[in-house]
């Protein structure tokens, strides 16, 4: 298929062949920034600790209103090479399918909000701003991709009203779903510090397994809420229990364990982290264990409360594919969970059953549809 400036199929195909694997930019922001300058948006790189991200505007500053998209071009590696039917940086285009990593999750997404927007401000230039900020950072640890764009933002004095980010929404149907939400992630790691000794003399010994899984035993005795109006309950799962210890007959000394809690607004991070050093404290005056821990929060769970917002992107969802679209907090985290600072953030994208998978593709009519969907989404809030 010929390439195009606005044809998101033949972009989409384009991206995947850049090799943008996390950290590596592969070309792609590279591509991006070239085909949005010649279409006459203002590009800049807000590139940090080696990590590249692409800024995009079009129209005036200081605009009364401006719509953002947010996505990323980095991809998670492709694993077994051989295992792939096609090659996974190939972006061929077989029976209606377009082939490769980062087709779904979301270079297809970048690649039609791009093309909705050049022929947007081309066909009917916006009163206000349109912006795109586009990262190389979201599969990797997040830091230095879309909050680098965001502090770019700021330190010009640049801001978006409102935000839709492209990635996958939707579990089988193109339009079934709009993220409104995400929950919060958090990850800790407890270790627990014992004394080693022969496990036939117990008494000689302090075991920290003993400790450990009591611990767990009571972080999961009890649900931690039973879900919110927009959310479902909260989840900790324990996701590791480890101790190195190859020999049968001895208390080891040392005992590690990982959980991970996914969290509705019920919760904040600093709420379950004070939770979880309580009951750590608990175990380890009532073992003589010394219990100690490592906390990281990757994301607060947030909403976008339903509104005009809400409805007005629903609205283009349905009049393009016929479905009124379920509103979910579901899933994992994405980057709105660092828009939502900054403005009312949304998420609406594809299908994204093949997402991180080996043999990644998406239907190409997939690609045009969500084109159209934006474009909607375009007219109608610039209307």
């Amino acid at each position: 298929m010929p390439m195009t400036a606005t044809d998101p199929v033949a972009l989409t195909a384009a991206l995947v062949r850049c090799p943008s694997v996390t950290p590596a930019e592969g070309g792609a922001l590279v591509l991006l920034e070239n085909l949005l300058s010649v279409a006459g948006f203002e590009c800049s790189r807000a590139d940090r600790n080696g990590i590249c991200n692409l800024y995009a505007r079009w129209g005036k500053r200081g605009a009364n209103r401006s719509f953002g998209f947010n996505g990323h071009t980095d991809v998670v590696p492709v694993g077994d090479a051989a295992a792939w039917t096609r090659d996974p940086f190939g972006g061929e285009i077989v029976d209606g399918w377009l082939w490769g990593r980062g087709a779904t999750d979301m270079k297809s997404g970048v690649a039609a909000f791009v093309a909705a927007a050049i022929d947007f401000v081309h066909t009917t230039p916006p009163d206000g701003a349109l912006i795109l900020t586009i990262t190389g950072d979201e599969e990797g640890a997040g830091r230095d991709g879309t909050r680098a764009l965001l502090d770019h933002m700021a330190a010009a004095g640049e801001s978006m009203s409102v935000c839709l980010v492209g990635e996958p929404t939707c579990p089988e149907t193109l339009g079934e779903m709009i993220k409104i939400g995400r929950r919060g992630s958090l990850s800790c790691w407890f270790t627990a510090e014992g004394v080693q000794g022969h496990a036939a003399y117990p008494q000689r010994a302090k075991n920290p397994l003993h400790a450990l899984v009591t611990l767990l035993a009571r972080l999961t005795a009890e649900p931690l809420d039973t879900g919110t109006a927009h959310f479902d309950a909260s989840s900790l799962q324990i996701t590791t229990i480890d101790c190195g210890n190859p020999a049968s007959n001895v208390i080891p000394a040392r005992a590690g364990a990982t959980v991970n809690i996914r969290f509705n607004d019920a919760h904040t991070g600093a709420g379950l982290s004070g939770w979880l050093a309580t009951q750590a404290a608990r175990i380890e005056a009532e073992s003589g264990v010394r219990i100690g821990l490592r906390i990281d929060i990757a994301g607060e769970s947030f909403l976008t409360a339903p509104g005009d917002f809400v409805a007005m992107v629903r609205h283009a969802v349905e009049a393009e594919t016929g479905l009124a679209p379920v509103l979910s907090t579901s899933g994992g985290t994405s980057d709105a969970r660092f828009v939502k600072d900054h403005c009312p953030v949304l998420e609406f994208g594809l299908v994204g059953k093949t997402m991180h998978q080996v043999d990644e593709r998406v239907e190409v009519a997939q690609i045009v549809a969500l084109k159209r969907i934006y474009s909607r989404i375009l007219a109608d809030y610039f209307a």
